[in-house]
């Protein structure tokens, strides 16, 4: 036995050398081992089913086949009248099921050098106006510097030059380098002929001239008479994810065709150059950028087709006046027009987040995940208990994630509303760093990353989620039909290409100009 005066001693050293194994047992493996659980726990129980199965007909004779045979014999008419509504069933089930909707590919707009826009450069721009007041300048600076911009984004040309000359032409010309940009190199890819297109949605929110951007586009391509275009306007940044929830119904009703979705944003006419400091944060993280998608419903198409379209969830916040009016297209108190962004806008992007993620979690979350999501809702509105609410982790739902590179505050919040890694966040974070907020196109540039690096795999699933004013919060997932690898895809193309090795880079929380 030990003395008294060294036992304490002895345990304090023995405590020391053992681990603390309430900090070392980590909660994620516990909750992962209950997902596995609760996922396979079906199967199983099936597991014995082969076997009780097996051993039934293992009983069967040659005297039960036969007595079997004069049954149906006698039975006749009952049998074809099972068997028709067999073939009813099948046949009504075929027709009516709705037709899948394949991305073949996508193709993302890069602008020449001539239209880089540096931030210092940026900023010269600003000063030599001489219309912003020199604590709007130093507003402005301060905006760029933690935006989470790089030195490599692009600006129209017309707006980067000294003085800038904005102008109706010019952006035009813009809209053609965009969308035409984009597409001769979506059909160089994919080898479709502009004849073969039969739907076309164009959105951009803040330029809408006559004749439609639309129009250009069937003008320029000669595209056939009877193609069925869309032009949509003023539905900000989430308008990319309503041009493919629209381009999915139009597919429903036209077998056999292809749907092109172009997304951009036009900045020629959309400068501010008032003192509204509300409107001054628009200038300073949107910049130049587009994209154009190929959808088909071709069945055919599946083999080379890169992506499925599993959901579309769209969430409309547009009764509330104050989700209504967070971002707004207006004039100041000189009658200079610009984009006015409400303080409100963090919570109201919020709100409208979750509503829509409650709508897309019974979609695509596991049964483990809703059951714990189930049972603290429960607690909180039933039993009234003060339960913090379970948010589901949607890692298990999604292999990718792309949220729009609105600014750095919403990438912030959103990686720790929905807990996601770095690594999750950095497709989001590297397209706001390399191409600014593109609008509604930016989504595509994140999946353009996320290709350019390999990681698309087979089976993957990815999660494109935007905002945009109105105020809408809409969700678009994709199934991965075939590993995506660069080295061997043919044709690739990829706004990424020349830079993909520098990144990823670290982004400063605050970067000096």
């Amino acid at each position: 036995m030990a003395e008294p005066g060294t036992a304490e001693p002895l345990l304090q050293t023995a405590a020391r050398g053992l681990p603390d194994f309430k900090q070392s047992v980590k909660l994620k493996y516990v909750k992962l081992g209950y997902h596995h659980l609760i996922t396979h726990g079906a199967y199983l129980l099936l597991i014995p089913l082969p076997g009780l199965v097996a051993a039934h007909l293992s009983t069967f004779t040659l005297r039960d086949l036969a007595d079997l045979w004069q049954h149906m014999q006698y039975n006749l008419v009952s049998v074809l009248i099972c068997s028709s509504l067999l073939v009813v069933a099948a046949t009504a089930y075929f027709l009516t099921r709705p037709r899948p909707v394949y991305l073949v590919d996508f193709s993302c707009y890069k602008p020449e050098e001539e239209s880089r826009c540096s931030r210092a450069w940026f900023m010269r721009c600003s000063e030599s106006l001489g219309t912003f007041t020199p604590e709007n300048v130093k507003f402005q600076r301060r905006i760029v510097e933690r935006s989470g911009l790089g030195e490599d984004t692009y600006l129209a040309e017309a707006l980067i030059t000294i003085p800038p000359n904005p102008s109706m032409v010019n952006a035009r010309k813009e809209a053609e380098m965009v969308m035409f940009g984009a597409l001769d190199e979506l059909f160089a890819k994919t080898g479709v002929k502009p004849k073969e297109i039969g739907v076309l949605v164009v959105n951009c929110s803040l330029f809408n001239p006559t004749p439609s951007l639309s129009a250009m586009v069937i003008n320029h391509y000669k595209l056939r008479g009877n193609v069925v275009s869309y032009n949509l306007g003023g539905m900000g940044c989430s308008a990319g994810l309503i041009s493919v929830d629209l381009a999915k119904d139009l597919l429903q009703a036209y077998p056999g065709t292809y749907a092109v979705v172009i997304s951009m944003e036009n900045t020629t006419l959309n400068w501010y150059f008032g003192n509204d400091r509300s409107m001054l944060v628009s200038n300073c993280v949107f910049r130049m950028g587009g994209a154009a998608i190929l959808l088909s419903n071709r069945r055919g198409d599946r083999r080379r087709a890169k992506y499925q379209l599993v959901h579309t969830v769209r969430t409309h916040r547009g009764a509330d006046d104050r989700c209504f009016g967070c971002v707004t297209q207006r004039e100041d108190a000189d009658g200079k027009v610009g984009v006015s962004l409400s303080k409100d806008l963090m919570t109201v992007a919020g709100e409208a987040l979750k509503t829509n993620i409650t709508t897309l979690g019974p979609l695509v979350l596991p049964m483990s995940e809703q059951l714990l999501f189930f049972a603290t809702l429960a607690a909180r509105k039933v039993l009234k208990r003060k339960v913090k609410p379970y948010i589901p982790d949607f890692k298990l739902a999604f292999e990718h994630f792309c949220i729009h590179a609105g600014g750095r505050a919403v990438l912030d919040e959103l990686e720790k509303n929905l807990q996601l890694s770095d690594w999750h966040m950095e497709p989001s974070r590297m397209t706001l760093h390399r191409f600014g907020n593109t609008s509604s196109s930016s989504l595509w540039y994140e999946l353009a990353y996320t290709e350019a690096k390999g990681r698309i795999k087979k089976g993957d699933r990815t999660w494109q989620i935007a905002f945009g004013s109105g105020f809408k919060c809409n969700s678009a997932v994709w199934r991965a039909l075939r590993t995506v690898s660069p080295a061997k895809e043919k044709n690739f193309r990829n706004p990424w290409m020349d830079d993909i090795h520098r990144y990823p880079v670290t982004v400063p929380k605050v970067s000096a100009i």
